[in-house]
């Protein structure tokens, strides 16, 4: 079966590969720009977030002379940001070391921020035909079933198992449409629920030969041993008035949305009641000087679930006469910033204070 996957698999590709904007380029940039936007994002999606990335940073120089919060704005809604402070970063670390040609070898693709195993070997197969092999979720869950590993994902035995095999599998004339086509067949035919197989078994290139097909196993495999705790956090944001202009703070903490902006926050252990909010110490620091504000509301946001945390935010706004002081000294260099309320889109969000911002524009959706 070994000697026949790939002749099997890419005549499937040649068939049922699938038109993607990045697709029929030998340009690194433009291939690893599309391989971080992929990272945990649904092609649907992705595909929007690249035809603007490429409208705005068309080549390697504008995007490392771009600033951070520019690459950040354009970002905002895929989520995940590290990644995108890590394609700046990378950026201006080809722009330095690489005089903005992007590195050619495998290592030194590697060593680049936020460019793990994967990725590299996508990259240096799609641009360079380097025959390594890309291991992700689409080719663990296709090589457990077809060869019936029972070993589980999640690991390390797993990552030397499965890499080793995907090695030794690859097309060495075409690696880089073997990788496109493991991944095309794992996220259109050998999918995580109704696989191809089950579907229609003759459809399926591989029925025959399959081990989980044979055995009524497909549901099975891949095997993971581990789950990872969900962590919940209580978010209280202050939505702050005065006198038409508002505060927000950036996050600078090594946490989840780091360097995006968002109202002043309080988190807690549980959710605070508006009384114990306006008694946390946190926030008579803050609002020390003033007079008591005036309540205009809360609104309470469905839960925000990220991979390993589930974000419960409740919004109060609340109304003030003046600046406190705490914040009237506030300048460049600080985390907070006061500006005109109808200004707020210049500053790169977090997705959840997206979804508040637009409940609060259609007043019909709000809690």
């Amino acid at each position: 079966m070994k000697q026949r996957f790939a002749p099997t698999l890419l005549a499937w590709y040649d068939t049922h590969k699938r038109s993607l904007p990045w697709r029929d380029t030998r340009d690194p940039y433009r291939i690893w720009i599309s391989e971080i936007i992929l990272q945990q994002t649904r092609v649907a999606q992705g595909w929007a977030y690249f035809l603007r990335f490429m409208e705005r940073f068309p080549d390697l120089d504008s995007l490392a002379n771009a600033s951070e919060e520019e690459v950040l704005r354009l970002w905002q809604g895929l989520g995940y940001y590290s990644r995108a402070r890590n394609l700046h970063a990378a950026a201006k670390k080809i722009q330095s070391e690489h005089k903005s040609l992007f590195p050619t070898q495998f290592e030194q693709v590697r060593n680049l921020p936020g460019i793990g195993d994967y990725t590299a070997a996508a990259i240096c197969s799609f641009a360079y035909d380097q025959p390594t092999a890309v291991v992700d979720g689409n080719v663990y869950r296709v090589l457990s079933r077809l060869f019936g590993i029972h070993t589980p994902i999640d690991s390390t035995a797993a990552k030397k198992e499965f890499s080793k095999l995907a090695n030794e599998l690859i097309s060495q004339e075409r690696p880089g449409d073997h990788n496109q086509a493991i991944m095309d067949f794992g996220a259109t035919a050998c999918t995580p629920q109704n696989p191809l197989c089950v579907q229609s078994p003759s459809a399926c290139p591989f029925a025959q030969v399959c081990q989980a097909y044979q055995t009524g196993s497909t549901g099975l495999l891949p095997v993971k041993e581990k789950k990872t705790a969900i962590r919940h956090r209580y978010f209280h944001y202050l939505h702050l008035h005065i006198q038409e202009k508002t505060v927000l703070h950036k996050r600078t903490e090594e946490d989840i949305w780091r360097h995006l902006y968002e109202f002043p926050l309080v988190e807690a252990e549980k959710a605070l009641t508006e009384e114990e909010l306006r008694a946390h110490p946190q926030v008579l620091a803050w609002l020390a000087g003033c007079q008591t504000p005036r309540s205009l509301g809360k609104t309470t946001m469905p839960k925000h679930q990220l991979s390993h945390q589930s974000i419960h935010a409740t919004f109060y706004e609340w109304e003030l006469n003046e600046i406190p002081p705490a914040w009237q000294s506030a300048a460049e260099g600080t985390p907070f910033v006061i500006l005109p309320e109808d200004q707020g889109d210049t500053y790169p969000m977090c997705r959840l204070m997206e979804l508040y911002r637009s409940k609060k524009q259609n007043p019909r959706s709000s809690s």
